[in-house]
């Protein structure tokens, strides 16, 4: 059973030993199917966005007490963006500070292989999202460490899938 109401409140809330917010995201990301089922090498990822504006990024929440940051980005997937799927290596970690709040941060992103996308989710009437190509989700990514994220996760499935698909993500390169 998949729940409907995202998780609130600050009281679970962890914080570093400088006192900076811990944050987990991940990047959902599938291979693009042709209308005949066929997969290809083309990765598509999903962005949301904001719950304040429409500026677009990667779910992204608090890492909570009670779970492991592979659960958090989890978590902050179904909750914010509607998918669910599996949860891969870690892409790294990033401090940095939030324009809006002015508040020191450390962020942690996964990379989301994406195996169900729901209809219902917490929070579909606050956010839109959308499946890009990586071009497109890296010109509209609005947080620079988001960015680099997803740099790795490029070059990671590059790497991956050179003997699967020689051409694999060769449009990329200049990223």
């Amino acid at each position: 059973m998949v729940c409907l109401v995202s998780r609130t409140g600050r009281h679970l809330q962890r914080y570093d030993n400088f006192g900076r917010r811990q944050v987990v995201g991940c990047i959902p990301y599938r291979y693009k199917s042709s209308s005949d089922g066929t997969i290809s090498n083309d990765v598509e990822v999903l962005v949301i966005s904001s719950q304040k504006c429409q500026k677009m990024m990667f779910p992204k929440g608090g890492w909570e007490l009670d779970e492991s940051r592979e659960e958090a980005a989890l978590r902050e997937s179904h909750e914010e963006a509607g998918v669910l799927g599996i949860v891969e290596c870690e892409l790294g970690k990033w401090d940095f500070i939030s324009k809006s709040h002015g508040t020191f941060y450390e962020g942690y992103m996964f990379p989301l292989l994406v195996k169900e996308e729901l209809d219902l989710w917490p929070e579909q009437n606050l956010r839109r999202r959308s499946w890009m190509n990586v071009k497109e989700a890296r010109d509209v990514c609005q947080h620079w460490w988001m960015k680099e994220a997803l740099d790795i996760l490029v070059e990671r499935l590059k790497q991956q899938n050179e003997e699967k698909f020689p051409n694999f993500c060769t449009d990329l390169v200049a990223l």
